[in-house]
């Protein structure tokens, strides 16, 4: 019985679907999207449109894949499917792109008859994910003093220097991203990439910001490459 889920549910020259196969190839293909979905939750922000989709997406391609015959045909599909991976219109992440592909190479293998394998697959990478993603793999080093930093200022100052010293005292590095005039050209709205000293005190630096800007708005954040990732 073991065997069988490795050999092949369908012939290898002309697929010849029966009842019996149709259903552990749908079967498979659905509880192995259901497996990923649930996998892809752990320490992600998800929609629940976003999680249905992943969980029904194996056994979609798998039908595609069972309707044709002959490799030719089976090569259409397979490029077809994976073209699939534009139909959201909203730009995807990284790692919802890279479960995409993974429920649609699960769907091919139980499309073409491998439930076992697609099954072995599967856990493998659900494993892996889970490792990288409570090792905290690739975590950029000190993310949380990588600021983009935005000072409101008045139009008379000049916005190339006056900064200067405290961008030495308080920062590692601090680069001009852009200026932006605001309210009738009568103020500057600069915006800066800089990494804070560890021992640095934001809330000094900010206060220290305050006395040159004339106390005018100052925003300090976060860089988050992708901040639905916890």
């Amino acid at each position: 019985m073991l065997n069988s889920l490795f050999t092949g549910l369908f012939s290898n020259s002309v697929v010849s679907i029966t009842t019996g196969g149709f259903c552990a190839a749908m079967g498979s293909a659905l509880l192995l999207g259901l497996l990923i979905a649930v996998v892809y939750t752990y320490k992600t922000v998800y929609t629940k449109s976003f999680l249905v989709t992943l969980a029904t997406l194996p056994a979609i391609v798998s039908v595609i894949i069972m309707m044709v015959s002959g490799s030719l045909g089976a090569g259409v599909a397979v490029a077809g499917t994976f073209s699939l991976v534009r139909f959201r219109s909203a730009p995807g992440t990284a790692r919802e792109i890279g479960v995409i592909f993974l429920a649609m190479a699960i769907g091919l293998a139980c499309g073409m008859g491998y439930p076992g394998f697609a099954a072995l697959f599967a856990v493998i990478m659900c494993l892996v994910l889970l490792l990288y993603t409570k090792l905290d793999f690739g975590e950029p080093k000190n993310a949380g003093l990588h600021k983009t930093l935005s000072i409101t200022m008045p139009e008379a100052l000049d916005y190339s220097s006056v900064f200067d010293d405290l961008f030495a005292q308080y920062t590692v590095q601090a680069k001009l991203l852009r200026v932006k005039t605001t309210n009738l050209g009568s103020l500057n709205r600069l915006t800066y990439d800089i990494l804070l000293k560890p021992e640095a005190s934001e809330k000094k630096f900010i206060d220290d910001l305050r006395c040159r800007n004339g106390n005018l708005e100052i925003c300090s954040s976060v860089q988050v490459a992708d901040s639905r990732d916890l």
